[in-house]
């Protein structure tokens, strides 16, 4: 029996404020997704996340596939 092993990767965009998620399943990449433009705090702010918090981010509708 495999297990998937999920891993969520989250590059910063500094200038545009804004992040791209990647998820990858088993290694290779399933899913890419980009936030919308953040203020300067938030932005500030989420750049402090966790895998998790990422997690619970997707649930939002702050963000597009990419």
């Amino acid at each position: 029996m495999r297990t998937l092993n999920e891993i969520i990767k989250v590059a910063a965009n500094q200038s545009k404020r804004t992040f791209t998620i990647r998820k990858y399943f088993n290694g290779k990449v399933f899913a890419k997704y980009r936030t919308i433009e953040m203020s300067k705090e938030e932005f500030d702010s989420e750049e402090m996340n966790t895998e998790n918090d990422w997690k619970q981010f997707l649930k939002s509708d702050d963000y597009y596939s990419v």
